[in-house]
């Protein structure tokens, strides 16, 4: 099932520094211990299934490779383990935080809100399938029987992380208009150019040289409204961190039932695209979100 996107989120990787498949259990049961008034999400990343626990790998699940426009620094990526944590108040995942699960060590971790806006003013989560439409869900986000995926991998799905730090100087010194043709919406009603309300059709095949909405544009460029681009849709949002008054970004978010299909062939499409110049993608990773983490933790135990 789908949960509500909450305001405030914290993502933690871990590397997990133990041999043996007991101690991993028992790691993984430290972090599934329920946290009043937050919620937990569990992914494994690709360099769990190295051969240590003898664990069979989601078919789909590689290391996050480099694209374009990316400047990855590895002490900001990938991770044996992801922990998102997502709250009203950040008050109810500090006992967490200042925790320290055993057979774990930190790899990265970082600090998110969600609020309506980014940080470049334009609404999170528009042309999202709903998360509250179950055949949807099934089609894009969650693994099927028969997608040629272990059995334990059905009812997960693939979580894309990507920590993106944003050139706010550069955008806010745009004037309203380049940012709207960046974006390819209307900056105070989120409507694609030409359109009048949120959700309207972007219309591109009556635009095809890009007069209104620039084909450089980052909703053109994200979704085509091609057939094919219609069956390769991702769940995603995004929360906006800050490190440093210098350094303020965005940690994107995406869910989708393969890797390949969804957020790759979004991200190549995306080469290129008028938003690129203002970001500058430097972390995250892809991972796999376990469907019950409890099964996990008894399989290990049961074969330790």
């Amino acid at each position: 099932m789908t949960t509500p996107v909450l305001p405030e989120t914290e993502f933690v990787a871990f590397d997990v520094t133990t041999p043996t498949r007991a101690a991993l259990a028992d790691a993984l049961q430290a972090l599934i211990t329920p946290i009043t008034g937050a919620t937990t999400t569990i992914a494994v990343g690709a360099s769990l299934f190295d051969g240590r626990f003898d664990l069979e790998r989601p078919s789909r699940l590689i290391r996050m490779p480099t694209f374009r426009n990316d400047v990855l620094d590895l002490q900001w990526c990938h991770g044996d383990l992801l922990v998102q944590l997502g709250t009203e108040h950040r008050a109810a995942i500090e006992p967490f935080l200042a925790s320290r699960p055993p057979h774990l060590t930190s790899r990265w971790r970082i600090t998110g809100n969600h609020r309506e806006r980014n940080l470049f003013g334009f609404t999170e989560g528009a042309g999202n399938p709903d998360p509250n439409d179950d055949t949807l869900m099934n089609q894009h986000v969650w693994v099927q029987p028969g997608d040629d995926e272990p059995a334990w991998c059905i009812g997960g799905t693939y979580q894309v992380v990507r920590l993106i730090q944003l050139a706010m100087p550069t955008w806010d010194a745009e004037p309203v208009n380049v940012q709207e043709k960046v974006f390819g919406r209307t900056k105070n009603t989120d409507a694609p150019l030409g359109q009048s309300t949120r959700d309207a059709d972007p219309d591109y095949r009556s635009d095809p040289s890009g007069t209104t909405i620039p084909l450089d544009a980052h909703i053109r460029r994200a979704n085509p409204h091609t057939p094919e681009s219609k069956n390769r849709r991702i769940l995603r949002h995004s929360h906006t961190y800050r490190r440093s008054p210098d350094n303020v970004g965005q940690v994107f978010v995406c869910f989708q039932r393969d890797l390949e299909r969804g957020f790759a062939t979004i991200q190549r499409r995306l080469a290129g695209e008028a938003l690129e110049k203002y970001l500058l993608p430097f972390g995250g990773g892809y991972y796999f979100v376990l469907p019950d983490p409890a099964d996990l933790i008894a399989s290990l135990r049961k074969h330790s």
